[in-house]
């Protein structure tokens, strides 16, 4: 990592609170903020996360679901184990056709929350990048919609740009509920946003 981005992270105020709290990254702190002022987790839930290392919100979420609530996280890289047995995680690509079965051999039954911070490897090329995030959101969208409680959420990270809006109207296709979430922890210059989207509409909605 150049010194100038060490010197940059040394510097931010929510990355040396993780490592002050014992949190794996900053990103603990925007999913903590968001619940806060949205309240689309508790105590008790089970919660599936998409795009879950270093397993940050894994932490934050276990945090709030307690122990009577259960947090399984999916990532293309794998992750220290954590202490408490209401952690669990799986190396797996949320492309792969078979991530539902994988899910659903961890999770039984519907779940509370879908989250998903899944994002693209940078290329440096806006268009490029913000083209394959929305494409990750929309596959961790179609994973929600098979697994979520009808009362359940799904928050998801997305880039702004172009294709935000239509994504936007795919969401509520699918939830009677959506709106733009920017933690504070999310930092001003980026260009990344929330979704939330809460109840789950049916067939015949």
């Amino acid at each position: 990592m150049p010194n100038s981005r060490i010197q940059e992270k040394k510097r931010d105020f929510f990355y040396r609170l993780a490592k002050k709290e014992g949190y794996r990254s900053r990103a603990s702190f925007k999913l903590l903020q968001a619940n806060l002022d949205s309240h689309f987790m508790k105590e008790g839930d089970v919660v599936v996360d998409l795009g879950a290392a270093p397993g940050g919100w894994m932490q934050a979420a276990s945090e709030i679901v307690g122990a009577e609530g259960f947090v399984f996280g999916v990532d293309l890289l794998s992750m220290r184990r954590f202490d408490s047995i209401n952690i669990v995680s799986v190396v797996s690509d949320i492309k792969d056709p078979g991530i539902l079965l994988t899910i659903r051999n961890k999770v039984k039954g519907k779940v509370d929350v879908v989250l998903s911070d899944v994002s693209p490897n940078v290329s440096g090329i806006w268009e490029v990048d913000h083209a394959r995030q929305i494409d990750l959101a929309r596959t961790s969208l179609d994973i929600a919609r098979k697994i979520l409680k009808t009362d359940g959420a799904f928050f998801c990270k997305v880039f702004q740009g172009d294709l935000l809006d239509e994504f936007l109207r795919e969401l509520k296709n699918s939830l009677r509920v959506v709106k733009l979430v920017k933690p504070k922890a999310s930092k001003a210059q980026s260009s990344e946003l929330y979704v939330l989207g809460l109840f789950l509409k049916t067939p015949h909605d």
